[in-house]
C-alpha cells in the first residue's frame, strides 16, 4: 500500500538512479547559462549596449544550444519513450514535456535565424531578444517539473533492468 500513496506524493521522494540523477545534473549547468542570457535580454531591454550586448546573446544562445541538445536527445530519445510504454506519450507529463521542449526549441531556432540576419534597429534587437526570454521562462519551470514530477515518477515506474538500460542509453549520447 506504501507505493501506491508514493505514486500521488504521499511519501517522501525516493533517491534517484543513476541515469536519472545524471538527467538532473544537467540543470544546473543549463539554468546558469539561461540566467546568463536573461540577464544579456533585460539590457538589451533597457538598452544599454544594445549592439554589443546583441553580439553576445548570439554567440552565447549557440552555446546554449550546443549545450541543450544533448540532454535534449538523451530526454526525448531515452528517457520519455521508457516512460511513454507505462504512461503513454500523446497526452499527459511526456507530451507535455515534449510540447515545452519544442516551444523552447522553436524560439531558440528563430531567434538565431532572425539574428543571423543581423537586425539594425534597436527595436528589432529587443522584439528577438523577447525569444530568448520566452525560451527562458519555458526551460526554467520546465526543468523544475522535470526534477520535482518527472524524474521521481520514472523513478518509482521503471524497473531496476530499465533503469540500468537508461543509464547506458543516455551516457551514449555526447
Amino acid at each position: 500500500m506504501s507505493d501506491c500513496m508514493s505514486a500521488f506524493g504521499g511519501m517522501p521522494q525516493a533517491e534517484l538512479s543513476e541515469g536519472l540523477k545524471q538527467l538532473k545534473s544537467e540543470h544546473p549547468p543549463l539554468l546558469e547559462q539561461l540566467e546568463g542570457l536573461y540577464e544579456l535580454t533585460k539590457q538589451i531591454d533597457q538598452e544599454i549596449a544594445v549592439d554589443e550586448n546583441f553580439g553576445e546573446l548570439i554567440t552565447k544562445v549557440k552555446e546554449f544550444k550546443a549545450s541543450l541538445e544533448p540532454h535534449s536527445e538523451r530526454e526525448e530519445g531515452v528517457l520519455f519513450p521508457m516512460m511513454g510504454v507505462y504512461i503513454g506519450t500523446t497526452s499527459g507529463p511526456i507530451a507535455v514535456m515534449e510540447y515545452e521542449h519544442d516551444q523552447a526549441k522553436s524560439n531558440i531556432g528563430a531567434f538565431l535565424a532572425k539574428a543571423e540576419a543581423l537586425p539594425t534597429s534597436t527595436d528589432e534587437k529587443k522584439q528577438l531578444a523577447e525569444l530568448i526570454q520566452n525560451a527562458y521562462f519555458i526551460l526554467t519551470e520546465h526543468f523544475s517539473k522535470e526534477e520535482n514530477v518527472l524524474f521521481p515518477m520514472a523513478e518509482r515506474m521503471l524497473t531496476k533492468e530499465e533503469k540500468a538500460e537508461l543509464l547506458q542509453k543516455i551516457q551514449e549520447i555526447k
